[in-house]
């Protein structure tokens, strides 16, 4: 038996990284898995790579920064799956820049993508959460930025610290319906980790030498972070609401 069987999950961001890994595994443990993005090529060779492996998995292809977008996006799962149990807010970009170079436009984007999707998501999802009497499950994929400054990350940071307290007074208001938490990686082998790169002053060398700060000597892996939703999104955790574990490697304790 598998730790989520005939729960039903709702991953955004999931065309890859850490959200592939996250829907991966979530499937491999039961679930029925609807997952979200704006690749759909990519979206369907995850969904046909889950349902190989005799899961049961859906795509949904959504721009997830409007909130009517995530209020369609919460109805088709319901249609498809006939509810929704497990809900994980995981799309994310960048929007590298500093206060005074960042764009308006890449900021409002930024926090529109990183925050305002997860209020969305969240405000859509929750009355059926709590449907039926279930208690359902929030996992949303924070960063480490939420509390530690990267250069040239001043949407990110700023949208990821938001989140954190919207995780926290949100547990409040929904427990004990609906258990709210937070997983925050650090140093994660993804594309948005690469792409990180270009906002230090050595992009050339700066990802080489991350290993050597961090206590662990060596960088995050997708399906680490994704072991750690799952802890969230099953009864393992059915005590935590309102905590942020964080899976950095030691990046947060090594400064």
């Amino acid at each position: 038996m598998g730790k989520l069987d005939g729960k039903v999950a709702l991953i955004t961001g999931a065309t890859g990284g850490i959200g592939r890994a996250i829907a991966e595994l979530l499937a491999l443990e039961g679930a029925n898995v609807a997952l979200s993005g704006r690749n759909k090529e990519k979206g369907e060779r995850i969904v046909e790579s889950i349902s190989k492996k005799g899961g049961s998995a859906l795509f949904l292809q959504e721009d997830i920064s409007t909130a009517a977008a995530n209020r369609s996006l919460v109805s088709s799962v319901i249609t498809e799956f006939g509810g929704i149990d497990i809900l994980i807010p995981n799309a994310g970009v960048l929007g590298l820049g500093s206060v005074t170079t960042v764009s308006e436009e890449t900021w409002h984007q930024t926090i529109d993508t990183n925050l305002h999707a997860v209020f969305y998501l969240m405000r859509a999802a929750i009355p059926h959460l709590k449907a039926n009497g279930n208690k359902g499950s929030i996992v949303v994929t924070g960063s480490i930025a939420a509390h530690k400054g990267f250069p040239n990350h001043a949407a990110y940071c700023a949208s990821k610290g938001a989140l954190e307290a919207l995780v926290k007074q949100a547990a409040v208001d929904y427990g004990p319906d609906i258990r709210i938490n937070m997983v925050n990686p650090g140093p994660t082998y993804t594309a948005l980790y690469e792409d990180s790169a270009a906002a230090f002053p050595n992009p050339e060398t700066v990802l080489d030498e991350v290993p050597d700060s961090l206590p662990m000597k060596r960088i995050g892996r997708p399906e680490e972070i994704a072991k750690a939703v799952l802890f969230l999104a099953s009864d393992d955790s059915s005590w935590t609401t309102g905590s942020v574990l964080t899976v950095d490697g030691g990046a947060s304790a090594a400064g």
